[in-house]
């Protein structure tokens, strides 16, 4: 593990909420439906952006580069997280 610990737990919040929103960002996945075969993919997507994006700003906020390794475990824990996340979105489409 080479993230701070501050980050990675950054990072996991971030998840936790994108989680309890899964419902709104499927919703913002729907209306590109024309354009995707699957809006539970489409809004992992659109929700692994918006945590990567927020990781980014971790880095830019103290003038850092992101090292190669930080990204590579960020990615990890995405993956490991991806699970948690589509199952949130499935759930939200029965709601």
């Amino acid at each position: 593990m080479t993230l701070a610990k501050s980050t990675r737990d950054f990072v996991e919040e971030l998840i936790k909420y994108y989680i309890s929103e899964a419902a709104s960002y499927r919703s913002i996945a729907e209306g590109y439906s024309a354009q995707t075969k699957s809006i539970s993919d489409t809004a992992l997507g659109i929700i692994a952006g918006c945590v990567y994006s927020g990781f980014l700003q971790i880095y830019s906020n103290q003038n850092q580069k992101v090292p190669l390794e930080d990204i590579q475990e960020f990615h990890e824990i995405m993956k490991e997280k991806a699970p948690l996340i589509k199952k949130a979105l499935e759930k939200s489409k029965s709601e």
